[in-house]
Formats: C-alpha cells, structure tokens, sequence
C-alpha cells in the first residue's frame, strides 16, 4: 500500500532434473557394461503475494484501482482452494470440489497446494497501528493454509520397478 509496490503476485519456479546412473555389471571381457538410469525431477515454486487492497485505504482510481481489484480476485480465489482443501466434511464425504481454475494463480500452484509435494508459507504482518485489519487477515490467511495436509510421496512407475527387479535377475544369473 505505498508508491513502491510491485502491485502483483511474482511466481519464480526451478525445476531440477537429476538422472541417476547405475551400473550393474562393469564392463570384462571387451563386454559393454551393463547400466540403468533412473531420471528424478523436482519443482519449486517461489512466490510473493502481492498484499490485498482496500480501495477507500488507497485511494486508486483508474488503472490503479484495477490493478488492486484484480490482485484480491486472485487472493480471494487461492482463499477458496485453502478453504476447499482443509474442509474435512467434505474430504471424508468424498464431495470434495477443489476450485483451481478459478485464477491463474491457483491454477499455476496447484500441484504446491493440494498435490503431491510439501508447502512452506511464510506471512509477513506489519506491526503498525493503521495496518491492524490487513495484518489480522493474513494471519487467519496463513493459519488456514496451515491446516492443508498434503502426503508427499515418491512417483515411481510401477512398470520400471517390474523392469529394474529383472534386470537385478538378469545380472545374477
């Protein structure tokens, strides 16, 4: 809410592959030596909430007012995929209606939020007086999304396991 603010959410993401070469035999004899590979791949995402914005606070107009508009669509979207995801009478019911499509943002983490990975959020809350409402906020924000159980697990195709345990088969025979 100052002349400095970015006025947007900002998304940096790193993917990591990683390819894991494993030899099973060494090579003898002038025989080729006997490998396998296994390819792993990891994602983070970075991001920075831009903070909502209460028009009469701010005073935008025009473009600016837009802009503002827009960036609490976008948090009261993700606000509705924490709400979707920690709502336990709906888990347990199976009637559970996750609503990602409803922004960029929430589509772009949905795999951080309700997927198969782990999620750090971190808040950040202004000590001043003026700021009391929006500090408030984000902290019921940041205490909902706290309550989001995610279980990461490993992705391994089954069909290469089947592979792998034959090819251990093979080398000891």
């Amino acid at each position: 809410m100052n002349e400095g603010s970015s006025r947007s959410h900002a998304i940096f993401t790193i993917t990591i592959n990683q390819k894991i070469i494993k030899m099973e035999t060494p090579a003898t004899d002038g025989k080729e030596p006997v490998t396998s590979e296994e390819n792993i791949s990891a994602k983070f995402h970075f991001v920075d909430l831009a903070g909502s914005e209460r028009i009469k606070k701010t005073g935008a107009t025009g473009k600016l007012m837009q802009e503002g508009i827009s960036i609490n669509k976008g948090l009261l979207a993700l606000g509705n995929v924490i709400a979707a995801l920690t709502d336990d009478k709906k888990i347990a019911a199976g009637t559970q209606f996750i609503p990602y499509r409803d922004s960029k943002l929430t589509r772009i983490l949905q795999d951080s939020l309700g997927g198969n990975s782990r999620t750090t959020m971190i808040a950040c809350a202004s000590p001043s007086d003026s700021n009391l409402d929006e500090s408030l906020s984000t902290i019921k924000y940041a205490s909902r999304a706290r309550n989001i159980k995610n279980k990461p697990i490993v992705n391994r195709d089954a069909n290469s396991m089947l592979i792998e345990a034959l090819k251990q088969q093979i080398v000891q025979l």
